[in-house]
């Protein structure tokens, strides 16, 4: 019976089939131990010399490591930890012995190791982050479609960028001039919500920014979620209920690739609402505080950011920042015009900002007055304007970074292992 290694423990004391890969392997006399990886999970193998056909014993000393093969034997518990598994091997067909593999036990720095991402992947470390990522993946479908959100595909060519051009890629498009990889869907978001009311998408985006700060890739994948009725307050109550859901999600289903990671993860137990919200006018009071020189009218950076995220336990809300360092897009506070009704919500432990939010603009006018501010053409731009002619009303949204989620979640030093293949200012292979 050919099984999944998760399933193992449903099958103690019966003969199973595994295919799959022999990550690791050791031998200790007439016993060869074999670790076996079949993308489900780990498990190891044992071959007694003195209970295997000569041909068995013979395959075994043939072995490399990434040899795949098809293991058949009796599932049996560990003789010592009861929770574990193994296989005692009856019959091994080998599928391909494989050539001297290149990432071994010695340690390898980031570059190699980014040199040879398609063969990192299968290291456990690796394996534990992209199922990390997968639940997240799937927790925010979940969730979502829980809270009657319905997915849109906004598209990935742009003919405008909705926050400038300046750190986007351009490429010609035909004879119909200039198009841009997108940096968000949250424009085309915008129309849908007048048919939908609650909609989102999900998938890659893009930017050129020349940083090579731990927290940028140029190429990641961004969840923008837009909500008619909805306005400032709901928008970051929506936003504090989606992330205790993920988190409390990775913390159900991950255990054992949490472990893998050696991830702590009681201060991950400790994200539950109500996340702490100040604004950005105490938040620049707390940086001067903490002796960071920076005054009112400056944005954060990750610096700044991953002060003030070391400030608390939870998830930190920042809210109302200066229109000028915000787009176009965002609608003025009504207490204050200078301020806009917006957020950027920061993970603990230092990991900054996550999300980033705010209530849009309803108004025709006043968003054509703030295009024109930002030196935006009314042109380009009126059939998002038009928007706001046909049943326009208070709307709200926000995006995040799954890759920034991942590794606040799974404890990465840098975000680019919190993707699968990453692309970066100086990266572009493999």
């Amino acid at each position: 019976m050919k099984i999944f290694i998760k399933d193992i423990a449903q099958f103690k004391g019966k003969k199973v089939t595994l295919c799959g890969w022999i990550f690791n392997f050791r031998s200790s006399g007439g016993i060869y131990f074999l670790q076996i990886r079949d993308g489900s999970g780990f498990i190891q193998a044992v071959v007694d010399r003195s209970k295997v056909e000569k041909k068995t014993w013979e395959i075994c000393q043939k072995i490399s490591l990434e040899t795949s093969a098809v293991i058949e034997g009796k599932v049996s518990q560990h003789p010592t930890k009861k929770e574990i598994f193994e296989i005692q091997v009856e019959k091994i067909k080998i599928i391909q012995i494989a050539d001297r593999y290149p990432l071994g036990k010695k340690s390898h720095g980031p570059e190699f190791l980014l040199d040879h991402r398609h063969l990192w992947l299968r290291s456990k470390r690796q394996w534990a982050i992209q199922k990390i990522r997968y639940t997240l993946i799937k927790a925010t479908y979940q969730w979502l479609t829980n809270h009657y959100f319905i997915k849109i595909d906004a598209p990935i060519l742009t003919p405008i960028a909705c926050e400038g051009t300046t750190t986007l890629f351009g490429l010609k498009y035909f004879d119909l001039g200039k198009a841009y990889l997108s940096q968000s869907g949250q424009l085309y978001l915008e129309a849908a919500i007048f048919a939908h009311n609650r909609v989102f998408d999900f998938g890659p985006v893009f930017r050129a920014e020349k940083s090579k700060t731990r927290r940028h890739l140029t190429e990641f994948w961004m969840m923008d979620a837009e909500m008619a009725f909805v306005e400032h307050q709901e928008n970051m109550k929506f936003q504090e209920k989606l992330i205790v859901y993920l988190v409390k999600e990775v913390l159900k289903n991950n255990q054992k690739e949490l472990e893998i990671l050696e991830r702590d993860i009681e201060p991950l137990k400790k994200i539950k609402p109500p996340f702490p919200r100040i604004t950005y006018q105490e938040a620049i009071e707390k940086l001067k505080k903490k002796g960071v020189k920076i005054k009112y009218g400056d944005d954060f950076g990750g610096d700044e950011e991953t002060i003030l995220s070391q400030l608390y336990d939870r998830p930190l809300f920042i809210e109302k920042y200066p229109a000028k360092l915000k787009a176009f897009y965002m609608k003025p506070d009504p207490k204050d015009k200078k301020l806009v009704l917006n957020d950027d919500l920061l993970a603990p432990e230092g990991y900054g900002e996550i999300i980033g939010g705010s209530q849009r603009e309803e108004d025709y006018q006043n968003l054509l007055k703030r295009l024109k501010e930002n030196n935006l053409s009314p042109k380009e731009f009126q059939w998002y304007l038009d928007l706001r002619k046909y049943g326009s009303v208070p709307h709200s949204g926000f995006g995040y970074g799954l890759e920034r989620i991942v590794a606040w979640l799974c404890g990465l030093k840098h975000v680019r292992e919190a993707i699968p293949f990453p692309r970066l200012l100086n990266r572009l292979r493999p």
